[in-house]
């Protein structure tokens, strides 16, 4: 598998990076302090064609491959993992499925928006008592007349508050489990639709995150996405490549924490000399360096099947499972390397644990990625 990228791939790898690191970069630690939204920052994203990566040129979007995509990813991530996530839900989950199952009418009012990023979207699937069993959902949605009338509650709705409309998931028939669950599009401002308060997370904190209510909220029959009971298939399959995109997001961040140790450790003198010279600095370092190489290579392979219009199933949860583990200890040695200061906010390496952790969670928990290659491998040596 040829890995070489293309004119046009480095040219979008150039241009994330100088984007992030003058338009992301400054004020990053105050948002994640102040738990502030980069409004500004992901319109910026929506014109350089950011947040429609592989939207078709019809609908507005740029056209582009998954492989372009994940590079962009992750170079915003780098220095911004909040609005890297915004950017891979509205790419990922929100617009791939308007790409992939939406119909002509409904693409051209919200698609063509969506991907220049003059709106914003949010997935919900979630509930409070529904987590990685995504199918345990309690959200209804009545057929009435040329409506559906939806009552329920979600949660964790990733821009769930910024966003202009909401892919909702709701049962539209009681009894056959998740062959009775669809998916609707649902504007913000619907009477009967509201977000709860925005959640003090621990990272991404830039990133806006809440609940959802719905009670009695009557949504236009022309807003069902495909036909009924199709939900819960759209959901799975949004959600493999979604897994692409938070493994970048978990990529970039590990590369993050890896840039940072490298140029403290040059830095910083201890017993007469650069850290970076001791061999306990080293091992850490060599070991972040080799994990990120070996993470970006399974996120490029299931990039490219996906591009390839092969099954990826497998090889986005191993990237996912992987890269997320790669942030997680990038991060924590990242901090080791800094000592006290990388304790210390003003530093922002401490960010870079807190940020890394949901990588492991959302989108499906690393015990949930565990099952799915199995299942895949199992099913393969059958």
């Amino acid at each position: 598998m040829d890995f070489h990228l293309t004119e046009e791939q480095e040219l979008i790898r150039k241009t994330a990076r100088e984007f992030a690191e003058k338009h992301l970069a400054p004020g990053v630690i105050t948002r994640d302090e102040k738990a502030e939204f980069p409004a500004q920052q992901v319109k910026m994203m929506g014109e350089l064609g950011f947040m429609g990566m592989m939207v078709p040129e019809k609908w507005n979007g740029a056209g582009l491959d998954a492989v372009s995509y994940v590079i962009a990813i992750e170079e915003i991530s780098r220095v911004d993992a909040s609005a890297g996530v915004i950017m891979s839900v509205n790419n990922s989950l929100v617009c791939q499925i308007f790409v992939e199952w939406a119909n002509e009418q409904q693409c051209k009012k919200y698609l063509t928006r969506l991907a220049t990023g003059e709106l914003l979207g949010a997935f919900s699937l979630s509930e409070p008592q529904s987590g990685s069993d995504a199918s345990n959902m309690r959200t209804i949605a009545v057929k009435d007349g040329d409506s559906y009338v939806l009552n329920g509650t979600k949660n964790w709705v990733t821009n769930g508050i910024n966003s202009d409309l909401v892919l909702v998931f709701a049962i539209t028939q009681k009894g056959i489990g998740y062959k009775g669950i669809s998916a609707f599009i649902v504007e913000k401002g619907t009477p009967g639709f509201s977000t709860g308060k925005k959640e003090d997370k621990l990272g991404i904190r830039g990133s806006d995150t809440c609940e959802l209510y719905f009670e009695d909220c009557r949504v236009p029959a022309g807003n069902l996405i495909g036909e009924e009971g199709l939900g819960f298939r759209i959901a799975l399959h949004t959600l493999d490549g979604g897994r692409i995109g938070i493994a970048s997001q978990a990529l970039g961040i590990a590369k993050a924490a890896l840039d940072h140790s490298i140029e403290y450790a040059k830095e910083r003198k201890q017993f007469g000399k650069p850290i970076a010279q001791f061999g306990a600095i080293q091992s850490k370092i060599a070991r972040m360096a080799t994990r990120i190489e070996a993470a970006r290579l399974l996120i490029w392979q299931a990039a490219k099947l996906k591009d390839e219009h092969k099954s990826y199933v497998k090889e986005a949860s191993m990237a996912k499972l992987f890269a997320s583990q790669t942030a997680v200890d990038a991060a924590r040695d990242c901090v080791q390397i800094h000592g006290g200061y990388g304790y210390m906010q003003e530093y922002g390496v401490e960010r870079l644990m807190r940020d890394a952790k949901i990588t492991q969670i959302y989108e499906g928990t690393s015990e949930i990625q565990e099952m799915v290659i199995a299942r895949e491998v199992l099913k393969g040596s059958a």
